[in-house]
């Protein structure tokens, strides 16, 4: 079923102002949660504008995913935030003896914004840094670490770390992964931390 521009809003508007919660809202209305935070995500991106029918000029080949199984993909993805666009592959093969390939799962989590990107993996993947420190205050290191809370959405956790105390200097919980949100943190850090010799320490991310 399609719903137009207005009714899209209109459905925002119920889940947002409802007293049953997101999940039995949606169940009221018959919405698929996957479809309806499609729509909110565009509708908190672009506002009203956002919840547009995009238009595709691309014709449909024979191996088309339809919409429910792209659905069902982001949902998967969704409970399973810990699984690499191949293993979730594999796992929705094994699982629901449905064979989806690797490629079209990271395609469907690309465009709706749930890839993590190659030079994140590699440089997270790092065992130590090769300046080591001797004494606190030498290097910080930055981070944001994302989950989702059932019912409201993502959220992302800003941490500023000392490297050679492991003590969490500064936190912040935020509602997006921005510069400001990483510079509010840092701002609460050297406002927390006596620095003897006056000067930040090294950063890291």
């Amino acid at each position: 079923m399609h719903y137009s521009q207005r009714e899209k809003h209109e459905i925002i508007r119920l889940v947002e102002q409802s007293d049953l919660g997101v999940i039995r809202t949606l169940k009221q209305l018959k919405v698929n949660k996957t479809t309806f935070y499609n729509w909110y995500n565009a509708y908190l991106e672009n506002g009203y504008d956002g919840l547009k029918r995009k238009s595709s000029g691309i014709k449909c080949s024979w191996n088309r995913i339809n919409e429910a199984d792209r659905d069902k993909v982001i949902e998967i993805a969704l409970e399973k935030p810990e699984l690499s666009s191949r293993e979730l592959a594999w796992h929705i093969t094994d699982t629901y003896s449905y064979y989806v390939s690797e490629s079209s799962v990271y395609r469907i989590l690309k465009t709706n914004g749930l890839i993590t990107t190659p030079s994140f993996r590699v440089m997270s993947a790092s065992d130590s840094f090769h300046d080591k420190t001797t004494s606190v205050n030498q290097m910080w290191q930055t981070d944001f670490t994302y989950f989702k809370i059932y019912g409201w959405g993502w959220y992302y956790l800003s941490t500023i770390l000392d490297d050679y105390s492991r003590f969490i200097v500064s936190w912040e919980l935020c509602s997006s992964m921005k510069a400001e949100d990483v510079k509010n943190t840092m701002d609460k850090a050297l406002l927390t931390v006596d620095l003897s010799n006056n000067r930040p320490p090294k950063l890291s991310t």
